[in-house]
């Protein structure tokens, strides 16, 4: 695996677990708002993390850390990834997948296989915004709307995520999102997070200067979201 970053314990990014989170070098979106640059442009720049590493560790932590985040980055673009989970899941832990869900195919593979225990979709933006918010100017958003699918069709445990970037993404923007996640792959249980905005090394330089939206705003858009999704919430802040 080509893993490129490591944060070895967060209370933050698992729900009900203790997790170690490992970052994936490599990206097959564009996202202008995305805080990893290095790992979307610039993965070879970086140095590699040892498996030995991290294999030592998890053995170590072994019901002391009691999930595994595997992040991006876009995991499924690694070829190893199946077979990492494997042994990950043989150790005892729990696994979360973070992914963009533009390889439907990659993420059935995994969900087939048993490998995942929960998934973080990230939905860019509604369908007629995806070119610009995933940076990919022929995006198929049928690709992330098989990936809905996937999701509702195994009941696996699941969240969607929509970083709100101001101006980019209004009230009517995040209702006509929710609208479109409901018809195309809603799961009971499952919660749509509206993540706030971070001006903080953006792929794209020109973010860096903007400011995000007042709470009260991002909670007026979870509002409208409601119409259509029932588990709408707020994230950051």
């Amino acid at each position: 695996m080509d893993l490129k970053g490591w944060v070895r314990t967060s209370l933050i990014d698992y729900p009900g677990h203790i997790a170690t989170v490992l970052f994936t070098g490599g990206c097959n979106f564009r996202c202008p708002m995305c805080h990893n640059t290095d790992l979307v442009l610039r993965p070879g720049a970086l140095p590699t993390l040892p498996e030995t590493d991290v294999w030592a560790f998890l053995e170590r932590r072994v019901g002391k850390v009691t999930g595994v985040v595997i992040t991006g980055g876009e995991p499924t673009l690694q070829p190893e990834l199946l077979d990492f989970l494997r042994r990950v899941r043989d150790l005892g832990y729990a696994t979360k997948l973070d992914t963009n869900g533009y390889r439907p195919e990659g993420l059935a593979t995994l969900l087939e296989a048993g490998m995942l225990d929960y998934v973080a979709l990230d939905v860019k933006a509604p369908p007629e915004k995806y070119a610009q918010l995933s940076g990919l100017p022929n995006v198929d958003v049928t690709r992330i709307e098989r990936s809905l699918a996937l999701l509702r069709e195994n009941g696996l445990p699941h969240e969607w995520r929509t970083t709100v970037v101001p101006k980019w993404l209004t009230v009517d923007d995040i209702e006509t999102l929710a609208r479109w996640v409901a018809a195309s792959g809603a799961a009971a249980g499952a919660t749509l997070y509206l993540q706030q905005f971070r001006g903080l090394n953006t792929l794209d330089p020109a973010l860096a200067h903007v400011s995000p939206y007042p709470l009260t705003l991002l909670h007026t858009m979870a509002d409208r979201a409601r119409r259509w999704l029932p588990q709408v919430e707020v994230r950051g802040g």
